[in-house]
């Protein structure tokens, strides 16, 4: 079974360097590796080239159109029976590939995916926004760690049968945030079986400073809205948690200025998920920073979440438009 990677990249040519040479120590040489530059002004060839002679690896440069239009063009030129999308920002462990492989042919899946960890190297505050973003106290625990139903498996780990990819044409290249949720539920309205590979896991290294973790989640939370209006009935209350958390939140850090015994409730959940990042971690440091990303996390999607249900019903916006100039930006 040829695997076909495809990953999109922008301006990350040191993380791309790791991506590839995770892959080159893969011990199977039965995959391609496809890297499309989405008009990055910070080139990622010289690092691709370092590599040819140790990977089939195919090198594309595409204006900038963002990480839908970046993948499909990945798809065109891919050879595999297997599409599988990475971002450019994990690194895979050893035997990731085959654990795939296996996994894939152990299921009657179309479409599979698989967790992702913090590595040992990674610093306190990506531990601590990696906490946040698989724990069960948020709603990361919904994300890929265990199996669920309805279970849609996201692009930093994806692989997709390639007939299944061509029927459903892709990724929607008009959607800027939850394009790969969108893509799942296609294939679930399509009949596909979806499948989750516990032993395909790798490292996501995720946000680097709390205001990007912030935007992130905030859009992920607004994506939730349009995803409800391409998919009826696809809003669940586990969705909603967060919202009602964030009301909560806000009310209790007003109402506390009375009700002092408000701020100890917030004080015992952040305990709380101090002592459970470190049982996870066994690191205080990245405890501390669990703490303020566990909160972000929560917040920041439960009002994006709120804002776009608001302009939604009141103002009838629907969803987000592609973009004019640079896609990131």
């Amino acid at each position: 079974m040829l695997l076909s990677f495809i990953v999109p990249v922008y301006n990350r040519p040191e993380e791309v360097d790791e991506l590839l040479a995770s892959l080159q120590q893969q011990g199977v040489s039965n995959f391609e590796v496809i890297i499309v530059e989405d008009g990055s002004t910070r080139s990622s060839k010289e690092v691709v080239s370092h590599y040819k002679e140790h990977l089939h690896i195919h090198y594309i440069e595409t204006p900038n159109g963002g990480p839908s239009k970046a993948r499909n063009v990945g798809a065109l030129a891919a050879e595999g029976q297997w599409l599988v999308f990475l971002d450019s920002d994990v690194v895979l462990p050893e035997g990731y590939v085959l654990a795939l492989q296996e996994g894939i042919a152990r299921s009657n899946a179309v479409l599979v995916g698989g967790p992702d960890r913090a590595a040992d190297d990674f610093t306190a505050l990506q531990k601590g926004i990696n906490y946040a973003m698989t724990s069960p106290l948020t709603t990361g625990g919904i994300r890929g760690g265990k199996k669920h139903k309805h279970y849609c498996p996201r692009t930093f780990n994806m692989g997709v049968e390639r007939g299944m990819f061509e029927q459903l044409k892709g990724f929607d290249e008009a959607m800027r945030f939850g394009e790969d949720v969108d893509f799942s539920m296609r294939v679930y309205e399509a009949g596909g079986a979806v499948a989750l590979i516990p032993n395909a896991w790798l490292y996501h290294k995720r946000r680097t400073d709390f205001r990007k973790f912030f935007k992130q989640v905030y859009n992920s939370g607004a994506a939730r809205i349009d995803l409800t209006q391409r998919h009826e009935g696809s809003l669940k209350l586990i969705h909603l948690l967060p919202s009602f958390a964030t009301v909560l939140f806000v009310l209790f850090v007003l109402v506390g200025f009375w009700h002092p015994l408000l701020w100890v409730l917030l004080l015992l959940f952040a305990l709380l998920v101090g002592i459970d990042s470190f049982y996870r971690t066994r690191s205080y440091s990245a405890s501390l920073y669990a703490i303020p990303a566990t909160f972000i996390q929560v917040t920041g999607y439960g009002s994006g979440l709120i804002i776009a249900a608001w302009q939604s019903l009141i103002h009838k916006k629907r969803g987000y438009n592609a973009f004019k100039d640079s896609f990131y930006e």
